[in-house]
């Protein structure tokens, strides 16, 4: 395993996804990857943000290790989650995974200008779904070196 993250500790992973029957796909299709981690859900962008930044309810919430970010949801989309982490130095280094049903050119394009880290179409079928789960956490755990939380990239900066 090349990430050393994922021999330390549980990964973290937030989902964000107003979806319910996605969010059980992705809990199965995590369990199934055999990967320690810890599966956070959130119903929309509004708690996406209050998660990242510990406010309210989620005060002692962990750093993500990474974010899987529906595009579609009320109260506050993906896009407009992607555009607050960008201009928040605090939260622009995470990674995030657009998983959504659009596959059109100019959405794709206008993620990855918001800087997420991947761009995924959900597929419809559901062994589909599951290999696409398996593959995000075989790449993003054991082949994808993570970034460090700022705190610990920000101790490192003097050595």
């Amino acid at each position: 395993m090349n990430n050393q993250l994922a021999d330390s500790r549980p990964l973290e992973v937030l989902l964000v996804e107003d979806n319910l029957n996605d969010v059980q796909l992705m809990r199965h299709g995590f369990t199934t990857s055999k990967l320690l981690l810890n599966l956070h859900h959130v119903g929309d962008g509004e708690q996406c943000l209050n998660f990242l930044r510990k406010q309210g309810q989620y005060f002692n919430a962990p750093t993500p290790d990474l974010i899987l970010l529906d595009l579609n949801m009320p109260r506050m989309g993906g896009r407009e989650v992607l555009m607050e982490m960008l201009a928040d130095d605090n939260l622009s280094h995470l990674p995030v995974v657009v998983l959504t049903a659009s596959a059109q050119d100019r959405e794709t394009f206008q993620m990855y200008k918001l800087r997420c880290s991947s761009y995924i179409v959900k597929p419809i079928d559901f062994d589909q779904f599951l290999q696409v789960i398996g593959t995000i956490a075989n790449y993003w755990f054991t082949v994808v070196v993570l970034p460090p939380s700022v705190e610990r990239a920000k101790g490192h900066a003097g050595a």
